[in-house]
Formats: structure tokens, C-alpha cells, sequence
């Protein structure tokens, strides 16, 4: 290249232009035909060390190499070549620039070290995503192993280029770090906390901005409007703005609403608590004034010809209502829940629904019901979730039920 460069020189020169320009236009003409090589091979050698870890994947059973490409891997490694040429011909280029020539060299040592991070990087999370496809190490903190292992590399590497843009080397930079090492934590303790916990929040993804929380013990409930160094600030639902330290998402528990949010609805978990007193078996005449009610017809067919032929094919002596098998208003009544809601407009079908019995309290039996609205917005899933218990409350009576309340003043007084 020395040789190249001094001919194109003699010829600026031949042109009649200034010494000093001429070291300007062919400095700079070099570096661009230098950074078009570089692109050109860099592309190259993607291209080819990609799909070589391709085929290579193709033909092995393990994960671990398709793992490698997900991860960006051989990408990260096809950028090493293009590199050393740089740094094999570019401090060449700038030699006639001294100052320009110590700059770019210091320049190039920093990029390496970020390079080399990004290697390190993309294999560590392909060693962690590999591992948690191990049986026997599916219940490790394997997450929290490569963190530890990426802050000791990214902590190397950031003093490795503070140590190369100062000119100190870098023992003796360590060794002054840890001289005011107690200092800078006594004074920049929030921050370093903040910056530990933003990249520990960024790491696992805990929060985005946009994203839905509660941290019970700052009273924010509401949405993500910023993350930076010092404060998360959550816009709560009445407006007011909460700010929560980052390290506070770390040491304490918070809720994330986001899976909420990227899911096919949002759940309903409420009960009606029926008095007790109201259970009873149905006779004969309640099953067939039950049969009237649409949603039931079939089910109550169905069921009371096989609790029918049960009984009979047992002798079972129907004359009372507790020997043999028999439909209860209640269990009719939860029955009756599950059909409403399968066929309910607002009710995503294809998750979880359910009327289920909880334990008998002192106010009497709840049923709870567990199922989720395809709406998700806030003020459209309420209107969902009253429309919903609205209609099952005044659907009671039919079954014979009441719900519980406290009494008032009114229920003691004489009719």
C-alpha cells in the first residue's frame, strides 16, 4: 500500500497541487477505497461463514449450533477479518498525520474490545439458551450465571478502553480504581445503583416503556412513561405522575401487566357468595320448570334420564330425595354459569373458563367465577364483568337461590 500511495502522491503532485493538499486528497482517497474493501469482504465472509454454520446445523442433531445462528454468532465472528485489515492498513494510511494516526489507532484498539464483547455476548446467551433446554438444568438460575459473567466482561472491557483512551496501562489504571474506588461509591452510590439496575432491568426485559405496573410500596399503578439513570416515572390512572428509583424494580416486588396485555384477554376472578340455607335437592316439578330455560334443556335431558335410569336399575327409593343420585339447584345453577359464559359475545372461548365452588364461609358459599374477557381495555372489560354478574344475580330466583348480604336496619323491622 506504502508503495501505491507514494506513486498516486507523485502524481497529485505532477497535477500541481499543494504538498499538503495532495497528503489530504490521497489520505482520504485510500480510506474509501479501504472501507468499500472492507464492506465488500465483510459481506463476503458473512455470507459464507453463515451459511457454512447453516449446513453445518442442518446435518447435526444437537441444538446448540442452530442455537449459535439465532444468536448471532457467526455474524459477530465474520466481522474479525474485515477488522485486522483495517487495523493492519488504515494506521498506514494516516502515517503522514501523527496526531490523526495515534487517535485512530486508540480508536480501533476500543472497537476491538467492543467486538469482542459482541462475540462474547452472543456465545454466552447461546450457552444459556442451550442449558435451559437441558432437563437437569431447567430449574437452575442459569440467567442470573451469565449476567454475572457479562458485568465481569462489560466491567473488563469498560476499563480496558478507558485505560487505552488515557494512555495509562492498564494495571496501573486498576490499581488507581481501586484506590478511590470507596470515594466514587460514597458519592455516586445512587447512580451506580441506578445504572446496575437499568442494565439488570434491560438484561431481563422487566420493564419496557409503555408497559402496565403496580409497586404496592410506591403507591404507582398506572403506565411506563420514562426509564433513565435515576427514575422509572409511572403515569398512574388518575394522572399523577409516581417516580420509583430503578434499583427498586430490582430489590422489591412489583406487578407487570404486560402479559395481560400481550395475551388474548384479561381475566375475571369474582365470586357470588349463595346462602346456604337456599340448597336444596330438585324434585321432579323443579326439573322440568328448569327445562324452560334454554341454555339448560339439553343438559337437563341428558342428565336426568341417566340419573333416572341409575335409580331405577339400583331400586333406589325415590320417596326421598337424598337416596340415589339427584341435580341440586346449586350444581344446576354452576352449570348454568359455564353455559352462559361459553356462549357470551365478550368471553374468549379459547382460554380458560370455569364456575367453580370455593370452601363454605361463615356468609355463606362462594362460586367463583374465573373466565376472561376478549377485551382487554379497562372501562370495556368493567362494562363486561358487570353485564356478566348482572345477569347472574337476577338469574337467581329462577334457581331457587339467594345471594348473601349483611343485614340492615330494614330487615329487622316489622312487617
Amino acid at each position: 500500500m506504502n508503495i501505491l500511495k507514494r506513486r498516486f502522491f507523485d502524481y497529485l503532485i505532477s497535477m500541481g497541487l499543494d504538498e499538503n493538499l495532495a497528503q489530504y486528497i490521497n489520505a482520504f482517497v485510500f480510506l474509501l477505497g479501504l472501507l468499500i474493501i472492507i464492506f465488500i469482504i465483510d459481506f463476503i465472509i458473512k455470507k459464507i461463514i453463515i451459511q457454512a454454520f447453516a449446513q453445518l446445523s442442518s446435518r447435526t442433531k444437537t441444538n446448540f449450533d442452530d442455537l449459535l445462528i439465532a444468536n448471532k454468532v457467526p455474524r459477530n465472528v465474520a466481522h474479525i477479518i474485515p477488522f485486522i485489515i483495517a487495523l493492519e492498513f488504515i494506521p498506514d494510511i494516516f502515517e503522514d498525520f501523527s496526531d490523526f494516526e495515534i487517535i485512530i489507532e486508540k480508536g480501533l484498539q476500543v472497537f476491538a474490545i467492543i467486538l469482542t464483547l459482541w462475540v462474547v455476548r452472543s456465545v454466552l446467551n447461546t450457552v444459556k439458551d442451550y442449558f435451559k433446554t437441558l432437563p437437569r438444568l431447567r430449574d437452575k438460575p442459569i440467567d442470573s450465571y451469565i449476567q454475572v459473567f457479562m458485568i465481569f466482561a462489560w466491567t473488563v472491557g469498560v476499563f480496558s478502553a478507558i485505560a487505552i483512551m488515557t494512555g495509562i496501562p492498564f494495571i496501573n489504571f486498576i490499581t488507581g480504581m481501586g484506590a478511590i474506588s470507596a470515594v466514587i461509591l460514597l458519592v455516586f452510590k445512587d447512580t451506580i445503583l441506578g445504572f446496575v439496575a437499568s442494565i439488570q432491568v434491560a438484561i431481563n426485559d422487566m420493564v419496557r416503556i409503555g408497559d402496565w405496573i403496580t409497586v404496592e410500596k410506591y403507591g404507582a399503578d398506572g403506565d411506563v412513561i420514562e426509564i433513565n439513570l435515576a427514575t422509572v416515572k409511572v403515569q398512574n390512572f388518575d394522572k399523577t405522575i409516581t417516580t420509583i428509583p430503578p434499583y427498586a424494580l430490582i430489590s422489591d416486588s412489583f406487578k407487570n401487566w404486560r402479559g395481560m396485555s400481550t395475551s388474548g384477554g384479561r381475566r375475571i376472578k369474582r365470586s357470588l357468595i349463595i346462602k346456604q340455607s337456599g340448597v336444596k335437592y330438585l324434585s321432579v316439578e323443579d326439573v322440568e320448570a328448569l327445562k324452560k330455560i334454554q341454555l339448560l334443556t339439553d343438559y337437563l335431558e341428558t342428565r336426568q334420564g341417566d340419573i333416572d335410569n341409575y335409580n331405577t336399575s339400583n331400586q333406589i327409593n325415590k320417596d326421598v330425595l337424598i337416596n340415589g343420585r339427584n341435580l341440586t339447584n346449586l350444581g344446576v345453577f354452576r352449570k348454568y354459569i359455564d353455559s352462559y359464559l361459553n356462549n357470551h359475545s365478550a368471553v374468549n372461548k379459547d382460554m380458560m373458563i370455569m364456575a367453580r365452588q370455593l370452601a363454605p364461609s361463615t356468609q355463606g358459599i362462594p362460586l367463583e367465577i374465573y373466565a376472561f374477557s376478549s377485551d382487554k381495555r379497562w372501562a370495556n372489560y368493567e362494562y363486561i364483568m358487570a353485564d356478566i354478574f348482572d345477569h347472574l344475580i337476577a338469574a337467581l330466583p329462577y334457581f331457587g337461590l339467594e345471594v348473601f348480604e349483611l343485614p340492615s336496619d330494614s330487615s329487622f323491622k316489622q312487617a
